[in-house]
């Protein structure tokens, strides 16, 4: 059955593939981005383009209007001072377009930790989010739980080049469970093309590996196989960030996120997880596409 599905997110790394996974098989997709340039290209695809904001109500509910399921996610913002509540705004502005429209089925984007209120980090607001949407009636909700995103190892590029480490505020014992944007896609479109009812959440996890491993495999992708993972003090981590370009309010949630990674906190409700299908791409295949930035970033 061909189905109207609505995507927010552009062309980034989740919305792209997962809008060509839906264009090819036949759905009518709809690809929200606020840049006009990117209408051509979301065009060559097999889509139709609707620019304009996701902080736009009017604009997001006739994007909405007549879809049979809308994929949400909130766009990251560097420049706010308060980056809880622009979360939240966000979700309060889904809420509202998605009475607005009627659309009733819908796959948010959420984040593994999402089960706690505070002390996360910005996943606090993507908490809040869930909250917010849970309020609708008559709409069902898959709320998408991924790991940490392969990808943002690449913001660690800059401190091997540096000072030949990697780092952060948790210690290379830590456990992570991560995730590639192209699981995220393929996992979200499953859900939107499938059948599933009420309020419920899936995580989307590709591998777990402690964070000394890490570092040893996307060492190893660049001829670096004793690359070191350091833990650094939170007021280092704090600085660093600074100095890449981050404000201070943006800084200082990452920081908390740290500190909440390092405890192991954000993963406890996966653990508990009884049944689980793992995603398909590894820590050991993205090494491949690691080490194809870092060569090209020389």
């Amino acid at each position: 059955m061909i189905m109207k599905i609505t995507i927010t997110g552009s062309l980034g790394k989740i919305s792209k593939p997962l809008a060509e996974i839906l264009i090819k098989n036949a759905n009518d997709v709809t690809i929200i981005s606020n840049d006009p340039k990117k209408a051509k290209e979301i065009e060559s695809l097999g889509a139709k383009a609707a620019i304009g904001s996701v902080a736009d109500i009017r604009f997001l509910t006739q994007a909405f209007q007549g879809a049979d399921a809308a994929y949400t996610m909130v766009p990251p913002n560097w420049k706010v001072p308060d980056y809880r509540k622009y979360i939240a705004q966000i979700g309060e502005n889904y809420l509202q377009a998605i009475q607005a429209s009627g659309v009733k089925r819908v796959v948010n984007l959420s984040s593994i930790g999402a089960h706690l209120s505070g002390g996360t980090g910005p996943i606090a607001g993507l908490y809040d989010v869930e909250q917010i949407l849970n309020t609708l009636d008559n709409v069902d909700i898959k709320y998408l739980r991924p790991g940490l995103f392969y990808v943002n190892f690449f913001f660690d590029i800059g401190t091997i080049r540096k000072i030949g480490v990697m780092g952060n505020n948790y210690s290379g014992k830590t456990k992570l469970l991560m995730t590639h944007p192209r699981d995220i896609a393929a996992a979200a479109a499953q859900e939107l093309q499938g059948s599933f009812k009420g309020k419920s959440h899936r995580y989307v996890v590709s591998d777990e590996r402690d964070v000394a491993e890490v570092a040893r495999i996307l060492g190893t992708s660049i001829g670096n196989p004793e690359l070191p993972w350091v833990q650094f003090s939170d007021d280092d981590t704090f600085a660093g960030m600074k100095a890449a370009g981050m404000s201070e309010a943006i800084a200082k949630v990452y920081v908390e996120m740290g500190r909440a990674i390092d405890s192991e906190i954000l993963f406890e409700d996966f653990h508990r997880q009884e049944k689980f299908d793992w995603g398909s791409t590894k820590l050991t295949d993205f090494a491949n596409e690691f080490a194809a930035v870092y060569k090209s970033l020389k």
